[in-house]
């Protein structure tokens, strides 16, 4: 179906110019192309966010006859692309476009809601007036919150941040302020306040048909930043008061207490988690005024983290974890036995995800992929039980011989044995290689098994890459949290280092030839590793890193409050030993940075302050700076120049001979 993109005349990712040094840089560096799949209310029709070009996006969207069509195409340039698209009805789809946009404090999030017809005609913002929101960093367009059952027309109910106006000369004017639900015709525009604004409303959830059962509350403090605390409450099915549910405490990047996910009307209970035994487990509570509360689903080693729904309603079909894999655990007797089936029909792709459905549930759009198979996008019929490929996630890939990716555990220098991921070039005995330590971003986050275009280069290119998910990572419950990985930045630093003391004593790396290369809070682990062992990585990469726990506190602030902010980073006496840039005299390897000038994640000046240091310390350091461009740096030309630039400066540096 999705063969004919290039016919489009669309200038899209695939088949642009060869201009990286390496085929590798070029290949590993194209962007997905296929950013979103969705398939419309009949089944008969998918809508497909496309990467164009090296940073644009566009719209794309198949016929009835199975024809493409593109209907909207940004480049880039004017820092707008497309985050998502969806059905609202069979013939017309809601988008929504992120952007970057100048304030006062450097660069601002801006999100705005579009509707279109199928045809590329009749387009009309459904975003209302924003204003510049201190809880949103930027400028909220608001989101879908129920695509509304069959026979609500082209109405959807919408968050939507309420903003008082001031009508000169009349009584006319809305004076009312906050989070508020609007039934919000796609077509006509017509608006309807669903639920009234409430300047402490932080969120809204409904049971998938329209209507509101829970609501969610945040106080304003009087220094104006949001408090710790997020309230909960019901409704009964046939009530309009609210109730009390649960509260949810906020510590910095843990959580203690209830907080729902989902509604399910039939069942009339609310999905959420909580704490069991340390780790995070799913519950259900009943909101027919008992409160029953029974524990769904939960493991003893690894925290269960994410809810598995489906349809257009959204209903709860499973829970998922990950191990030294991704599981899903299915209640659904159905779903279950169709992704068991669907396992075995795409052979080599141990992954499979419904990831999103017709009307009635017959036409299904499924993703499979694994750690050797980017990822490709089906549309199953279940009435006729035939698959057809829609597109692959990375056709730059095609053919390319992929590097499996093997869990492993190592032992840590206090005995703890730490999880982690190896990939090994492919065909490699895993001996005598240049070797990378590569840390997750985060902190409150993990490597999971599967394809990453970042290992997957460095491996095309001959080295060992080995992810370790170090103490302070998420998915392994409050323990292995710890105090998070800037808190308890020694024993995060610690696990990371060990990572690279078991390259070598597994002879898969030599000490000469050890590196370590990190994104956002992996950029601060591979300069802050430098703190404990300094002779350790003979080189170090970081992209987009913190560097400075003070230049980060203020950033913090712009939307977090001072508690809050002390529960991420701690006390402010150790900030100085747990700031690479305080510390730049430690750091004896050579650095190279790169950094976006937009980045909205980690402020530029963090690479900015890192290098000024460096160099003033009489270290080698190089910054690469790109114009336009936020944390994940999502354009093509310039991933490929970076994975080039990477690879030139750990071989110079490493002392290794050049590869074709």
């Amino acid at each position: 179906m999705i063969r004919s993109l290039a016919a489009l005349g669309l200038p899209l990712c695939l088949g642009t110019p060869v201009a990286a040094q390496s085929i590798q840089a070029k290949q590993f560096g194209a962007r997905e192309m296929i950013r979103d799949v969705s398939v419309s209310p009949d089944g008969q029709r998918v809508a497909l966010v496309v990467a164009t070009g090296t940073r644009g996006t566009g719209l794309v969207v198949s016929t009835p006859d199975g024809q493409l069509k593109s209907i909207l195409n940004y480049t880039g340039d004017a820092q707008i692309r497309l985050s998502d698209c969806a059905w609202s009805t069979s013939t017309r789809l809601v988008c929504t476009q992120f952007g970057i946009v100048a304030s006062g404090d450097g660069p601002a999030g801006m999100s705005r809601m579009i509707a279109i017809d199928a045809d590329g005609s009749n387009a009309k913002e459904l975003s209302a007036r924003q204003r510049w929101g201190q809880l949103y960093r930027g400028y909220y367009g608001g989101d879908i919150l129920d695509w509304l059952p069959d026979g609500a027309g082209s109405n959807v109910l919408m968050l939507r941040h309420f903003v008082p106006e001031q009508n000169t000369g009349t009584l006319v004017g809305q004076s009312r302020e906050g989070l508020g639900v609007e039934r919000v015709d796609t077509v006509s525009l017509k608006r309807t306040t669903v639920e009234s604004p409430r300047a402490s409303a932080a969120d809204y959830i409904t049971d998938g048909h329209g209507m509101t059962r829970v609501l969610a509350t945040r106080a304003r403090l009087a220094s104006g930043y949001s408090g710790d605390e997020l309230v909960y409450k019901y409704r009964r099915p046939a009530s309009k008061e609210w109730e009390a549910l649960s509260t949810v405490k906020l510590t910095g990047y843990l959580s203690e207490g209830f907080w729902p996910y989902a509604v399910d009307r039939d069942l009339n209970l609310a999905y959420g988690f909580d704490n069991a035994d340390g780790r995070k487990a799913l519950y259900k509570v009943a909101l027919d005024g008992s409160l029953k509360r029974e524990l769904v689903f939960a493991r003893p080693d690894v925290d269960v983290d994410g809810l598995v729904r489906i349809g257009r309603q959204q209903r709860v079909v499973g829970a998922s974890y990950a191990t030294d894999r991704r599981h899903v655990s299915y209640f659904d007797p159905k779903i279950s036995a169709l992704v068991a089936s669907l396992s075995k029909a795409v052979s080599g792709s141990p992954s499979i995800a419904v990831t999103d459905a017709s009307l009635d549930e017959k036409k299904l759009v499924v993703f499979a992929g694994s750690d050797i198979n980017p990822g490709n996008y089906y549309l199953f019929d279940q009435a006729t039980r035939k698959m057809a490929e829609i597109a692959p996630v990375r056709p730059d890939l095609a053919g390319v011989k992929l590097a499996t990716v093997k869990p492993i555990t190592y032992r840590a220098s206090d005995g703890t044995m730490v999880p982690a991921y190896l990939t090994l070039p492919p065909g490699s005995d895993g001996k005598n290689l240049p070797a990378i330590v590569m840390p997750h971003g985060g902190p409150s986050a993990r490597d999971e098994w599967g394809f990453d275009w970042l290992s997957q280069y460095f491996a095309s290119r001959g080295y060992a890459v080995l992810q370790p998910n170090y103490r302070g990572s998420s998915g392994y419950g409050t323990r292995w949290l710890s105090d998070n990985g800037f808190r308890s930045w020694k024993l995060a630093m610690g696990d990371i280092r060990d990572a690279g003391r078991w390259l070598t004593a597994q002879g898969i790396t030599s000490a000469e030839k050890l590196a370590i290369v990190g994104w956002s809070y992996g950029g601060y682990a591979a300069l802050q590793t430098s703190m404990l062992d300094a002779g350790l990585f003979k080189a170090i990469a970081a992209i987009a890193p913190v560097t400075d726990l003070e230049r980060l506190q203020g950033e913090l602030k712009d939307y977090s409050s001072d508690e809050q902010v002390k529960n991420i980073l701690g006390d402010r006496a150790l900030w100085s030993e747990a700031s690479p840039a305080q510390n730049a005299a430690q750091i004896k390897a050579p650095v190279l940075l790169f950094h976006g000038d937009q980045d909205l994640n980690v402020a530029i000046g963090q690479s900015r302050l890192m290098a000024s240091k460096l160099r003033a310390a009489g270290a080698k350091v190089e910054l690469v700076e790109y114009k336009g461009l936020d944390h994940q740096l999502d354009d093509s030309a310039v991933r490929e120049s970076m994975l080039d630039r990477i690879d030139l400066f750990l071989r110079e540096t490493l002392r290794l001979p050049p590869v074709s």
